[in-house]
């Protein structure tokens, strides 16, 4: 296998971005409901499942829903993430299933952060 050079490199960095891009699979907003122990211990449960009701209901085929580990705020629990096309990311928190509905009408549909449960916007890069 010949060596690999900076170009290289740079290209394969932009062709993984690419697949990471929610423009790329046709999605306009992606939900990561944090579910490590600690959020399941809090709720991340039920606030998973009135996302989904929310989302089957409403007849939504443009968002992705996720889940991951522990956000690493785990007073905080249950938390979320929004990402909207072309937004940075808003993390939620102290969320409960009522409120995930209200982030859900708002902020995924509607584009408006719901700022009294949002706890920060923006993500940190590694470049």
């Amino acid at each position: 296998m010949p060596k690999l050079t900076i170009d290289d490199l740079k290209k394969i960095k932009e062709q993984y971005k690419a697949t990471l891009t929610l423009r790329e699979g046709g999605y306009r907003a992606k939900v990561t409901v944090h579910m490590g122990t600690c959020g399941i211990a809090a709720g991340a449960r039920a606030v998973m499942n009135a996302l989904v009701e929310d989302l089957a209901a409403s007849g939504v085929k443009d968002v992705i829903v996720t889940t991951s580990g522990c956000a690493g705020f785990c007073s905080k629990e249950p938390m979320a993430t929004v990402e909207l096309l072309g937004s940075a990311p808003v993390k939620y928190c102290y969320l409960n299933e009522e409120k995930m509905k209200k982030i859900f009408r708002e902020h995924i549909q509607g584009g408006k952060i719901v700022e009294e449960y949002a706890l920060v916007m923006g993500s940190e890069t590694s470049y």
